[in-house]
């Protein structure tokens, strides 16, 4: 499995991580097994967040006694982003994820609050060691030079994002802002949502040609594709062990320059949006 640096500070991280949204709407055997596979196989980034319903308790009970292994990350609902809110939304997610720290700590989307009482409660969680840095999701370029001028320079650690092969609005502005000033981006989402190139369309004749070329998947490459830039990774989730393996193994498929070219022939990123896509 690649790895690479979580912001500027941070320690390397699987580049396939595990996202865990709708993870507790299925059978939670099966999604435990799923999280297990995943981190065997070397998905030891597991995000989630309190929206996630009990997406946190599964989680607990894949990590037990392998909790030193992993990079765990919960966000913040902008509803509780009050200073005290934070702090107290944290704690939560740590009592549910039978943890106690959180590798890194995301205000979910930008909210009402002000970001300056945000920022304070994340600096006292890093402060009583409940958190080790902190970052956002779903901030375009803008939101973070707001942010930045809040928190100083080198303090967010990520910003977490909509990025897939059909989607990706982020590429003009979002990703050249996050590799600037040393912030790492997390592709959520990275087969859409029920948006995945058809087979039979130019995009996924492209995939599943390069696929073949490699022994792999279709879904493989895509992932191998959005994680070709230095800052980002990705958070694909799986329902199951084998398409958590199926996952873990595009952290070693490197594709040429000219696959490359062709998938941006073939799914162009598009013009600049006038708003950031989120789901």
């Amino acid at each position: 499995m690649q790895t690479k640096k979580f912001g500027n500070n941070g320690p390397q991280v699987s580049v396939i991580g595990q996202g865990t949204w709708y993870l507790d709407r299925g059978d939670r055997k099966t999604a435990v097994a799923a999280l297990k596979r995943g981190i065997d196989a070397g998905m030891t980034h597991i995000d989630t967040a309190e929206m996630y319903g009990d997406a946190e308790l599964v989680i607990a009970d894949a990590i037990a006694g392998r909790r030193d292994e992993l990079f765990l990350v919960s966000k913040v609902l902008p509803s509780n982003a009050s200073r005290r809110g934070t702090i107290t939304a944290c704690e939560r997610s740590l009592k549910r994820l039978k943890t106690d720290r959180l590798d890194c700590y995301l205000l979910h989307w930008r909210g009402t609050y002000p970001l300056a009482e945000t920022v304070a409660a994340f600096d006292e969680l890093i402060a009583a060691g409940k958190i080790r840095s902190w970052g956002v999701s779903n901030f375009d370029a803008d939101d973070l030079d707001e942010l930045r001028d809040v928190a100083g320079e080198g303090k967010i650690a990520c910003n977490q994002v909509l990025y897939h092969l059909r989607e990706r609005a982020i590429e003009h502005a979002v990703i050249p802002w996050c590799e600037q000033h040393g912030v790492a981006v997390v592709a959520y989402s990275p087969f859409g949502h029920n948006d995945f190139p058809a087979p039979s369309s130019k995009g996924g004749t492209v995939l599943q040609s390069i696929a073949e070329a490699h022994q792999a998947t279709p879904r493989q490459v895509a992932l191998s594709f959005l994680t070709r830039l230095p800052s980002v990774l990705t958070i694909p989730k799986a329902s199951n062990a084998e398409h958590a393996a199926e996952n873990a193994a595009a952290g070693t498929l490197k594709l040429s320059d000219i696959e490359i070219s062709a998938l941006d022939k073939a799914l162009p990123r598009g013009p600049k949006p006038r708003s950031l896509p989120m789901l």
